[in-house]
């Protein structure tokens, strides 16, 4: 392709504004967006002073924007978790490629059709497992495959969710309730579901999990608790206080995620009118959340190797680390701290900076760029899809292993089979 290609954006929020909006603006020769579709008018008019695109090519909806003939060559779609599987069935069928944000769809019967829909209709479908794109997680596949530690017989998994982004995506935010949006272990970990599978290169044969919501409950409030934390009494021994985080954060970091979550383009007026009025203001114990802030989840792979994976709200720093136990030696890797060691046994430890590796460490640990200057390169034609891609044909088991988790959980552990 001697032009650059064309691109649609639906969803105009933190994932498809403020991430690979701006990502593709920096590759003009590859890529250029020509529409796109929010129900916020102010995120269509961000869009617009970003892209430079017409008025006439911003939509009030991503369903408008898929009512028009083909506008484009690419689709992101970056809605809502429950808006992903209409949506991206219609681009499908329209004839568009798409990077679609996870989940696929939140229902393994949507997220199976729509990978037989893309097979069906040639259309290059991949989905933003954006932990694959990173040098720490490559580095430990590559460890991994060349043998560094024999055959993997067991791996252990931590996902750091941290205590203020629990509160603030899965109490206070889109992803807190499952009914309107989708389980939490499918939600924030389809991700590492992904990874593991992949890093390890297997299938997985059987599932069991455990997890609930221990603390973001009404009956934990602590007494003196207000509906909202600006008018309440407790608030300064409270580390969930919206008025401290967000605004402090504001003072210190500018306009940042999350307080360009809280408020577009935020300055300290509009962070305490939407703390006052907006969901981002309430207690985190008086919210109308779901989901659960602590899982463990099991898994048999088909060797016969075993997988433990945690999901935890309650960490002061967040992110992930890794354990992975061969029969020739050990990896721990800390993605937070950029760290991998190599235990070999018998031998001496082998100490990996990963900053030595890569000096992007941008978005997911720069996984969001590499992603989409892999997905644009293979829709280009300019690249074999690699196997680093996350297509959809291989990120759909990532999440029959998360809804079987959640089913497993919601019925006291039980083993299902994938």
């Amino acid at each position: 392709m001697n032009r650059p290609l064309t691109v649609a954006v639906a969803g105009c929020g933190s994932r498809g504004q403020d991430t690979y909006s701006k990502i593709l603006m920096n590759m003009p020769d590859k890529a250029r967006i020509v529409a796109c579709a929010d129900i916020d008018p102010e995120k269509l008019a961000g869009m617009r002073a970003l892209t430079g695109i017409d008025e006439s090519a911003c939509y009030a909806s991503a369903e408008d924007m898929l009512k028009e003939p083909k506008l484009a060559d690419l689709m992101l779609i970056c809605t809502p978790d429950r808006c992903h599987y209409p949506e991206a069935k219609e681009a499908i069928l329209k004839g568009y490629d798409l990077l679609l944000e996870k989940p696929i769809a939140t229902d393994a019967k949507e997220c199976e059709e729509l990978r037989d829909l893309a097979v069906q209709h040639g259309r290059k479908v991949a989905v933003c497992h954006v932990l694959r794109y990173t040098a720490f997680y490559q580095k430990i596949r590559e460890l991994i495959r060349d043998g560094a530690v024999g055959q993997v017989v067991n791996v252990q998994a931590m996902e750091r969710v941290g205590y203020w982004h629990q509160a603030h995506s899965f109490v206070r935010g889109n992803w807190r309730n499952s009914d309107l949006s989708s389980c939490m272990i499918l939600q924030k970990c389809c991700h590492d579901m992904d990874i593991i599978l992949w890093l390890v290169d297997e299938h997985c044969k059987r599932v069991s999990s455990f997890g609930g919501l221990s603390l973001f409950r009404e009956e934990m409030a602590p007494e003196g608790s207000a509906e909202r934390c600006l008018d309440c009494s407790v608030g300064d021994t409270c580390p969930y206080n919206a008025a401290t985080f967000y605004i402090e954060q504001f003072r210190k970091t500018g306009d940042d995620w999350p307080q360009n979550v809280v408020a577009f383009e935020p300055t300290e007026e509009k962070l305490l009118h939407a703390l006052r009025h907006g969901p981002y203001g309430r207690c985190v114990y008086h919210c109308d959340n779901n989901v659960v802030d602590h899982q463990v989840v099991n898994l048999e792979l088909e060797s016969g190797a075993t997988v433990n994976f945690t999901m935890t709200a309650f960490n002061s720093h967040g992110g992930r680390y890794i354990r992975i136990g061969g029969t020739m030696g050990e990896i721990y890797g800390d993605m937070k701290e950029n760290v991998i060691r190599v235990m070999r046994y018998g031998k001496d430890d082998e100490v990996i900076d990963v900053r030595t590796l890569t000096d992007d460490f941008s978005g997911h640990g720069g996984g969001d760029v590499r992603l989409v200057r892999e997905f644009i390169g293979l829709v280009r034609g300019e690249m074999d899809q690699s196997p680093t891609l996350t297509s959809i044909e291989r990120s759909v088991e990532s999440h029959l292993v998360a809804l079987l988790a959640e089913q497993s959980r919601l019925q006291d552990g039980k083993v299902m089979e994938l």
